[in-house]
């Protein structure tokens, strides 16, 4: 946004369905990484008896198959990737060396696509009622750093990601992409205010 000639900032806002299931099946295999983002409400908790060193492995390939998905131009795979049977195009993991998640997430196919799709569709009709709210959200924390740095704000990207997470708060989840609890997004002031800290390491 912004005229000619001046700083350009980038906002993009979505509850993405790739990263709602990535999250679903976090939880649904009992992932504990990353350890500070919360869950994902409605799933209920999992036990697993499986070894620790077939623990580590999936904690291991669902944290780089996370951040494939979260930020896949930031991590590039030095591999091909290919879709994963039963997960439409939502999930592409490298042909090799994840054989481990491959056969993990392949007996929740339905839940997790059912979880994702239901939690992206409620995000979306919320978001289509209220038009031009996410806009001027991010204008104004924008608007609110100028004043007080007294400078434009330097041109910047940022991806936000609304997610139905247990906790109420802002995560960093990439370089530049947040997490932001659904309920903290709809409260205005509450929002201002977590989303400003952020603004100001960007802009």
């Amino acid at each position: 946004m912004g005229a000619a000639g001046s700083p350009e900032w980038t906002i993009r806002e979505d509850a993405g369905q790739p990263v709602l299931l990535a999250l679903c099946l976090r939880q649904l295999l009992g992932i504990r990484s990353p350890a500070e983002l919360p869950s994902l409400r409605g799933i209920p908790p999992r036990t697993s008896d499986r070894s620790r060193d077939l623990q580590d492995a999936l904690e291991e390939q669902w944290s780089a198959y996370w951040d494939l998905t979260v930020e896949p131009q930031a991590h590039p795979s030095k591999v091909p990737l290919e879709l994963v049977d039963g997960f439409a195009r939502l999930i592409a993991l490298p042909v090799r060396g994840f054989g481990e998640l491959r056969h993990a997430i392949a007996p929740f196919e339905t839940e997790a696509m059912a979880l994702s799709q239901s939690m992206h569709a409620r995000y979306s009709k919320d978001a289509a009622a209220k038009p031009g709210t996410s806009y001027r959200a991010y204008a104004s924390a924008i608007a609110e750093h100028e004043r007080q740095v007294g400078r434009r704000a330097h041109s910047f990207e940022l991806n936000v990601q609304v997610l139905p997470l247990t906790q109420r708060g802002v995560w960093w989840i990439g370089a530049l992409t947040v997490a932001v609890t659904d309920g903290l997004r709809q409260d205005v002031v509450a929002f201002d205010a977590a989303i400003h800290p952020i603004i100001a390491e960007l802009a």
